[in-house]
């Protein structure tokens, strides 16, 4: 989902990252608070000043969520869920997980952590209103602080929506795994409220921008397009995710995979191998041995003139673990570092000798003749 995200800072373990969409947000609320929201409450101010309260109120906004999902993150941590961080973006912003919860108590934990994180920081910052408005604090402030408390009571709402993936979502799905025994027909369900509310969303979003609200219409839109999206998403990848667990990399790979001359020119790998073959990513052998491997990425940073006289050597990324993995390895695990690293063609190594090539068509291919065959069985 996230390829150009960007490391912030990292807090109590967790690395916080953004994605440049979240930037569209910041202006977003920064420009509706200042120009729309506080004038309109706290009349008589000057420009500036609402500028300001714009500004703050956004800063408070990036802490809520960052608050909002840290507290998902730290549950997650204690019942040994493995996290990836946590990432910001246009919609807000996600907690990424490794796996699926190890049960349903697992899940409603850390699936209620949220909203109670912005229930509390909601309630918190509407009392630090009250004191200051009593205190006699400037109005900026006071007016910043309300926002905030109100703020974080709408992510709550919102989030405690019973459609997967929201938190409301996870909450049911984790009932129904508890009643059922089964994930998968309770991630069916909960994805399928939550396609549903995102499809009301998205028309309700056209009837806005129909009838004149222009901006208010265009997010609900985005957001309903959005999460019906993520929720389809959601059901396929945890699809994906049973019909691999346990499933070995040696089932999926091609035991016949092009290589790549390491003293081969860049043109020679675009006209001979990429051109021809049509993959992304080749192996590269030096006297018959597995030396790395080389992918458009690389020769994207070459400028065009120089293809003829750079060697494959020179652009290539050495064998490592972000590349490879052994013929034993979980599909599971494979297809975690595919979505983590962006590539969607791994060297699968026995050893020092490169055993094949696994890639995610591949993977995706026998999923879909699987489910074709034996359908969704929620077992």
């Amino acid at each position: 989902m996230f390829e150009r995200r960007v490391t912030l800072f990292k807090l109590l373990g967790f690395e916080v990252r953004i994605d440049p969409s979240w930037l569209i947000l910041a202006l977003l609320i920064t420009w509706t608070l200042a120009q729309g929201v506080f004038p309109g409450r706290y009349p008589g101010l000057t420009q500036a000043a609402y500028w300001i309260m714009g500004a703050a109120g956004a800063v408070g906004l990036f802490a809520s969520i960052v608050f909002h999902e840290l507290s998902h993150s730290l549950v997650a941590r204690a019942y040994g869920i493995p996290m990836k961080g946590i990432t910001l973006f246009i919609f807000g912003g996600v907690a990424e997980m490794d796996d699926e919860p190890p049960s349903p108590r697992a899940e409603l934990a850390m699936a209620a952590a949220g909203p109670a994180s912005s229930i509390l920081l909601g309630l918190l910052f509407y009392l630090v209103h009250l004191l200051a408005a009593r205190g006699g604090l400037a109005a900026p402030a006071v007016g910043v602080f309300y926002y905030l408390a109100m703020i974080n009571g709408i992510l709550a709402v919102f989030n405690l929506i019973p459609g997967f993936p929201l938190d409301g979502g996870r909450i049911l799905r984790a009932l129904l795994w508890g009643w059922k025994g089964s994930i998968r027909r309770a991630t069916r369900i909960a994805s399928q409220i939550g396609s549903g509310f995102g499809t009301l969303l998205f028309f309700l979003g056209a009837l806005d921008v129909i009838t004149g609200n222009l901006v208010g219409g265009l997010w609900l839109f985005l957001i309903g397009m959005f999460l019906r999206n993520a929720s389809q998403m959601s059901y396929r990848q945890l699809l994906a995710r049973t019909a691999f667990q346990g499933e070995p990399v040696r089932r999926f790979m091609r035991t016949d995979p092009v290589t790549v001359p390491a003293g081969a020119s860049v043109a020679a790998l675009v006209e001979d191998y990429i051109y021809r073959h049509h993959y992304k990513m080749f192996p590269v052998v030096r006297d018959g041995r597995l030396v790395g491997c080389v992918s458009t990425r690389e020769v994207k940073a070459v400028p065009r003139q120089e293809w003829e006289g750079r060697t494959v050597a020179d652009i290539m990324t050495a064998r490592s673990c972000e590349n490879s993995v052994s013929p034993e390895e979980d599909a599971v695990a494979a297809i975690a570092m595919m979505n983590r690293t962006g590539s969607s063609r791994l060297l699968v190594v026995d050893g020092d000798r490169l055993a094949g090539i696994v890639s995610l068509k591949d993977m995706l291919k026998f999923l879909s003749l699987k489910i074709d065959l034996e359908g969704e069985n929620d077992r």
